[in-house]
């Protein structure tokens, strides 16, 4: 069991820049793969970035490529998302999702994949 909380967002203007944070608890992380999703009003959660466990292999949904960057650090059971060049669009809720896995190198793109979760973090960009 792991428990998954998020810090790091808030408000920001157009343009920005804000690094939410991803810390795991109860058990080791590094044989996690990890997944940002972020849900906007009225819309369906997406995923927004996935990184292995290893860290090895990322990816990202079109509209953040070139702007976010998801990065770990396994000693510390943290993930980041770092997110530049903000834009009113990526306002939303911002989750991280983990998934214990045995293939290091293996990314996950879809919500079911996913069994842990965690509360949500706020990330609102003014124009």
């Amino acid at each position: 069991q792991v428990q998954l909380v998020e810090s790091g967002g808030g408000l920001v203007q157009a343009g920005g820049s804000l690094r939410p944070s991803c810390a795991a608890s109860g058990r080791t992380f590094s044989n996690y793969a990890v997944g940002w999703f972020r849900q906007a009003p009225g819309k369906e959660r997406e995923l927004v970035a996935a990184i292995s466990w290893s860290g090895g292999r990322t990816y990202y949904t079109d509209s953040v490529k070139g702007r976010f960057t998801i990065s770990r650090d396994n000693a510390k059971n943290t993930v980041y998302l770092q997110m530049n060049s903000l834009k009113p669009e990526d306002t939303a809720v911002y989750y991280c999702a983990a998934r214990q896995t045995a293939y290091s190198e293996s990314t996950y793109y879809a919500e079911y994949e996913y069994g842990y979760w965690g509360q949500g973090t706020q990330v609102t960009v003014s124009s």
